[in-house]
């Protein structure tokens, strides 16, 4: 199935942009933020918001990958599991399809990262920990402080995101991602 999701044509432009984009989510999420062994706060969504503002979900989805598979090569305080590389491709894919060339709106934001703490955050996350860790998936060692963290996230991440989505002229870069056929 082909549509004008992945139909997008990268030049040298959007290739350099996605790298400083990719960076960024590593820098955030391996410098910038706080974890402990079950839980972390970063600033990571920022760039990936703005990978689907002006790539859409495919090209946000694998640049959320390749970000992960870097940064877990280079930085990761664990090994790598490919359950976090699927989370990452998933909050990319979200991104795009919320924010792809559609203005950016307080009930789109709240609704992107609803969805994106529901799996992501509520689901998926505590599955890969209780498979890596053995600890059974219904502890509430591992809920209570994600429960509360996500709440919270749940304000900073749209209130984030709506701030940079009307910030940065989308109109304009994307036209400058565009390869003319």
């Amino acid at each position: 199935m082909r549509g004008a999701y992945y139909e997008q044509k990268i030049n040298t432009y959007s290739l350099t942009t996605m790298g400083l984009l990719i960076a960024m989510i590593i820098i955030l999420t391996n410098y910038l933020s706080v974890e402990t062994q079950f839980l972390r706060v970063s600033f990571e969504f920022i760039p990936q918001a703005i990978l689907g503002m002006l790539f859409g979900p495919f090209w946000a989805g694998i640049s959320s990958v390749v970000a992960d598979i870097i940064g877990t090569t280079l930085f990761g305080k664990a090994g790598f599991f490919i359950g976090f590389t699927l989370n990452a491709f998933i909050a990319g894919v979200l991104y795009g399809l919320f924010f792809y060339k559609k203005e950016i709106t307080f009930k789109n934001t709240f609704i992107c990262v609803l969805l994106n703490t529901i799996i992501i955050s509520l689901f998926l996350t505590p599955l890969w920990l209780s498979i890596m860790y053995k600890v059974p998936f219904f502890n509430i060692g591992l809920w209570i402080p994600r429960i509360i963290k996500s709440v919270a996230m749940l304000f900073i991440q749209t209130g984030s995101i709506m701030f940079f989505g009307k910030s940065l002229p989308l109109k304009t870069l994307t036209s400058r991602y565009m390869v003319k056929k």
